[in-house]
């Protein structure tokens, strides 16, 4: 009997339900939130893509939906052989699904097939119009010239480019003299004076 009095003392307490308050704006909220991601993405069923973040949100009620990266992003871009293409890495990037456009933001630096590198504050990756542009201010090592100016645009691979306002180092060989004939005439312009060499 004392028993059962004491699960009746226990059974009997406050039987409301504790809950979490009410989400009021949903939109704001992502649907996914993943941390310490390392993943490949495919591309009509081709591994394209390598993706390291160490967080990574997934708004599925914003427009466009979008994915975010607000503590960095290194990427990777496969080509059908699986070689890399190029690499980006960058402080902040976004993703809005239905556009199939990339923002990147921070400190963006990019690496392409033929080595060369491309640093900027801000770059855009239109994969729809698969062309890479920024109109930040760009800077490029090459490896036969350095660039640097403003309104960028290249294709995917980063190998095809123009950079307006552009100014940069560039290899000249060396001239050499040419020796000058011994009895050459010259003509002085504006005097009637001729001279032999």
């Amino acid at each position: 009997m004392g028993l059962f009095c004491l699960m009746g003392l226990l059974s009997c307490g406050d039987d409301s339900l504790q809950s979490a308050p009410k989400i009021e704006n949903r939109d704001s909220l992502p649907v996914l939130q993943s941390h310490g991601v390392s993943t490949l993405i495919s591309d009509s069923g081709i591994i394209r893509y390598k993706i390291i973040a160490e967080d990574w949100f997934v708004y599925d009620r914003t427009s466009p939906h979008k994915w975010t990266f607000n503590k960095g992003l290194f990427l990777e871009k496969f080509d059908q052989q699986f070689h890399v293409d190029a690499f980006i890495n960058c402080d902040t990037a976004y993703y809005y699904e239905e556009l199939r456009t990339w923002e990147l933001r921070g400190r963006v630096v990019v690496k392409n097939i033929k080595g060369e590198t491309f640093k900027t504050s801000l770059l855009y990756w239109d994969m729809n119009a698969k062309i890479i542009h920024s109109p930040a201010h760009m800077i490029i090592d090459g490896i036969e010239q350095d660039l640097e100016g403003y309104n960028f645009q290249s294709n995917e691979q980063m190998t095809d480019y123009f950079i307006h306002s552009s100014s940069g180092a560039f290899p000249v060989e060396e001239e050499q003299e040419v020796p000058k004939p011994q009895n050459q005439e010259l003509i002085m312009f504006g005097d009637t004076t001729q001279k032999a060499g």
